[in-house]
């Protein structure tokens, strides 16, 4: 057992490094009072002790098996239990089943391990819900390009193929009647996230699905013993192409979310979901919900900023109430529009990018913030991690502050070199 940074001033325990979570916290909490339990490998990949000296509350880094998934029911053997410690935070997409498994352990609030395990796979989170009343797009499990033909035949020449296991849109992939299968297959077998996910990190799998076309809206939920405490709903843009990479999000929804809104109800109880925070994606179908997914953790492309924009409200400390034991404090409204919306180039080597300073001063803009910069290879757009840079922009209602992030976007140009 590791007991080299358990101290009683420890209060929270983060499973897995992340920097957006652990900054939020750094805020929030006293000073040394956030332990850190991330993988051996990836606590040296990332000089995980390192960063986490610039943090005031961090107390420190135990390395365990926090993304072992079949084996995160023993994780209380590797980590001792803080003698104050309030709370357990998955810190990644690949710890939620180990946070919900150790907060089980040590008796403090937290999703439910088994459901919990059903929001990590894809395929199984349908097979949960499949008798509730949720809508689905029409799916199957599929080992090979061949049964991905026949599925893609069966339901008019298209279909999506996603992995089971990943996250931000890695993998995933739209695909037509003259798409080559035999390539497709190769992309999304091959896709993955080294920097931040380990071997056994879930089982790799693959799903095929129906193409279902319309509004994309996601809905985080904040739940708190089995009831949803809060309740925010997201519109969602995509870029164009074969992958669906997020362009841009909208807090709040056109409509309110009723519809969305009473989905989620629906996958809370289906599921069993104790404690903790759900983010769902839907797509709208002659206005019904259709789950594409959903994951047990904070979500990620700036929507936590979003709704603080909008709603006055902290996400970050509404998870840590939940997970304290108590309802969050929430505002009952958005008393304003609040957008992001994230940018891209023409794949090649960053030659200069312009414009910044004038789409800095343009009405509604809070943050520009960019990953572009001279000398800079742009990817193809094939996941979130593709995306060069963000605009986020307030208003006085959702359709003022789109336009706002529209706008300054739009002033941001990134020239770009093409290689060989």
């Amino acid at each position: 057992m590791n007991t080299a940074m358990v101290n009683p001033e420890i209060t929270h325990v983060v499973l897995g490094f992340s920097v957006g979570l652990l900054n939020q916290l750094d805020r929030l909490l006293p000073a040394g009072s956030v332990l850190v339990v991330e993988e051996p490998a990836i606590c040296a990949a990332r000089d995980v002790a390192g960063q986490l000296a610039r943090l005031s509350c961090a107390a420190g880094v135990v390395a365990a098996p926090v993304q072992d998934e079949a084996n995160a029911a023993t994780l209380a053997r590797h980590v001792e239990r803080p003698a104050g410690v309030r709370a357990v935070l998955p810190g990644l997409e690949y710890t939620v089943v180990a946070a919900a498994e150790l907060a089980e352990a040590w008796g403090l609030p937290n999703g439910g391990p088994r459901a919990v395990r059903a929001f990590r796979d894809k395929s199984l989170l349908r097979e949960t819900t499949r008798c509730a009343g949720i809508g689905h797009p029409d799916w199957q499990r599929v080992d090979g390009p061949q049964e991905v033909a026949r599925f893609r035949a069966e339901h008019g020449g298209s279909c999506v193929l996603k992995p089971t296991h990943l996250q931000g849109s890695a993998g995933i992939q739209l695909l037509g009647p003259g798409d080559d299968l035999d390539e497709a297959w190769k992309r999304t077998e091959a896709a993955d996230e080294v920097h931040l996910r380990t071997a056994h990190a879930g089982s790799p799998g693959y799903v095929v699905e129906e193409w279902l076309r319309g509004p994309e809206v996601s809905v985080e939920a904040l739940v708190h013993e089995g009831r949803i405490a809060f309740l925010n709903t997201t519109e969602t843009q995509l870029f164009p192409g074969r992958h669906p990479v997020e362009r841009g999000h909208v807090v709040p929804a056109p409509d309110g979310g009723a519809a969305p809104a009473e989905a989620m109800h629906a996958l809370v109880a289906a599921t069993g979901f104790r404690s903790g925070i759900l983010h769902a994606e839907w797509i709208l179908r002659d206005g019904r919900p259709h789950l594409l997914e959903c994951a047990a953790r904070l979500p990620g492309d700036y929507i936590p900023f979003l709704i603080a924009l909008a709603w006055d409200s902290d996400l970050i400390r509404g998870l840590v109430d939940v997970l304290e034991g108590r309802p969050p404090t929430m505002a009952p409204a958005p008393v304003r529009g609040a957008a992001v919306r994230f940018l891209d180039a023409a794949p090649g080597s960053v030659r200069e990018v312009r414009g910044l300073d004038a789409a800095r001063e343009l009405p509604g803009v809070v943050e520009i913030w960019m990953s572009a910069e001279p000398g800079r290879s742009v990817e193809p757009m094939t996941s979130s991690w593709s995306r060069v840079g963000e605009v986020v922009a307030v208003g006085s209602d959702r359709e003022a502050a789109a336009a706002h992030a529209l706008a300054a976007a739009a002033a941001v140009h990134i020239v770009t070199t093409a290689l060989g």
